[in-house]
């Protein structure tokens, strides 16, 4: 682990009730970054994630043992220089979405290929395409982000899915406001008898949030998250994609922590 050129450990807890459901969410990952020519840059994450279902006693008998459920993904992404100013970056992220029983058909592709142009030397911009889950399901949809160095203590990146602006008072403080459309989706067991069609969970929310990550000791970081889902939906989906029960959960507020081992 010490020979690449850099390597990170990190592990969060995000809890975010709603009215009728609540959710908590663990996650860790395993990241190592390293430059393997003067233009060429890899990144290797892996990811293990489980998202935990609360529901109000007697509100959805029928779906109570759709209380629990698991995500593994692996993301490799490489960046090449075109020329000092303009580089490539491709990622794909295998994927393994399920409930308690895996399978084959519990494995999905996900990926991205964008472009970085350096308009000078404070202002980029990223543009391109991504098959993504951000709103509760696999799609190809466009990805665009313009950031802006406003000083050196403070930026600014816009766009979709994520914006944020950040400020740093110092070298051990960082504090961000941020908006980020975000989802997933989990395949269900086949033992599922719903009558319904449904063969997957989806979930999406826009997220509206508060953090601050706080450099505690040489390679240590803790972070911390408090914000709000808005257009939370927490639906029940078929083998197209299409909805077949809503469980209206309404929005929420969003709370974590986090620790990261970075070197």
């Amino acid at each position: 682990m010490k020979a690449q050129d850099n390597f990170s450990v990190d592990m969060n807890v995000k809890t975010a009730p709603t009215d009728k459901v609540d959710f908590t969410e663990t996650n860790i990952g395993i990241s190592f970054n390293k430059k393997i020519s003067d233009k060429n840059t890899i990144t290797n994450t892996l990811e293990y994630s489980n998202l935990k279902v609360n529901y109000d006693l007697g509100s959805f008998n029928a779906y109570e043992n759709l209380d629990g459920f698991n995500q593994i993904k692996n993301k490799f992404e490489i960046s090449h220089a075109i020329s000092n100013t303009t580089n490539l970056n491709f990622s794909i992220t295998p994927t393994v979405n399920f409930q308690s029983d895996l399978n084959s058909d519990d494995f999905s592709v996900l990926g991205s290929f964008e472009i970085k142009q350096q308009l000078n030397s404070n202002m980029n911009i990223d543009i391109g395409v991504a098959r993504t889950t951000v709103f509760g399901s696999p799609k190809f949809m466009p990805v665009l982000s313009l950031n802006y160095k406003i000083n050196n203590e403070s930026s600014l990146q816009i766009g979709f899915p994520d914006s944020k602006i950040s400020y740093s008072n110092n070298s051990r403080n960082q504090f961000s406001l941020s908006n980020s459309f975000n989802g997933n989706f989990y395949h269900l067991d086949l033992q599922n008898n719903l009558n319904n069609n449904a063969s997957k969970v989806s979930l999406s929310q826009m997220t509206s949030a508060f953090e601050y990550e706080r450099n505690v000791d040489k390679n240590w970081f803790l972070n911390f998250k408090a914000g709000y889902d808005f257009d939370k939906k927490y639906n029940l989906i078929d083998n197209d994609n299409h909805k077949v029960y809503d469980f209206n959960t309404g929005n929420g507020y969003v709370l974590g922590i986090g620790i990261k081992y970075k070197q």
